[in-house]
């Protein structure tokens, strides 16, 4: 079997146990739906390839997704390097998330942290973050959810053990996510 060929076998399972995840992605959606429409924001962010991934949900509600509608407020906190630079030299680098979780974050806004392994302790200290200040909070995880598993309002946990065919389902997941909240959203 080719490497593309065993690839795309090993996608098409770790995208078939998505399935699973249907009743508790229906509730993240609920929540960034609630949190959207009642003039409140989104804070996503993500560790290492994830971190793009967070980036790219954000835009996804800033701009659009699918169809024309007006922008809603959502923000990567991956986005700002000089900020995360600070924090990595004042503090730790484990805290780069936290700290702008703390600074920007309200209860009624919701937090999406994205970790492939469920390993990532500066998305683990941004969802103790989120829990301290009343902020509900997503976490797509992956493999069996590590050490974050459980700390977030929704775990949406994506099983496997290629780290590759984890994000491209994460993927899958987070657009899906968009599909059900923009379908809901008001347009104006």
């Amino acid at each position: 079997m080719s490497h593309l060929s065993r690839a795309i076998e090993d996608s098409v399972v770790t995208l078939r146990g998505l399935s699973s995840l249907e009743a508790p992605l229906e509730c993240a959606a609920q929540l960034v739906l609630r949190s959207l429409t009642g003039g409140h924001k989104l804070l996503v962010c993500g560790n290492g390839g994830s971190a793009s991934d967070a980036t790219h949900l954000a835009t996804e509600f800033l701009c659009r997704f699918m169809g024309d509608r007006r922008p809603y407020p959502a923000i990567s906190l991956t986005a700002n390097g000089e900020f995360m630079t600070a924090v990595c030299n004042d503090y730790h680098a484990d805290e780069i998330f936290a700290r702008q979780v703390w600074g920007l974050a309200k209860p009624g806004d919701v937090l999406i942290g994205i970790t492939t392994s469920g390993k990532s302790k500066n998305i683990l200290r941004a969802l103790e973050e989120a829990k301290r200040k009343g902020v509900e909070s997503i976490a797509i995880l992956g493999r069996d959810g590590g050490f974050t598993k459980g700390v977030a309002t929704i775990d949406l946990i994506v099983s496997g053990t290629v780290t590759a065919r984890i994000q491209e389902a994460q993927k899958v997941l987070f657009h899906a996510l968009c599909e059900m909240v923009e379908e809901k959203l008001p347009r104006e």
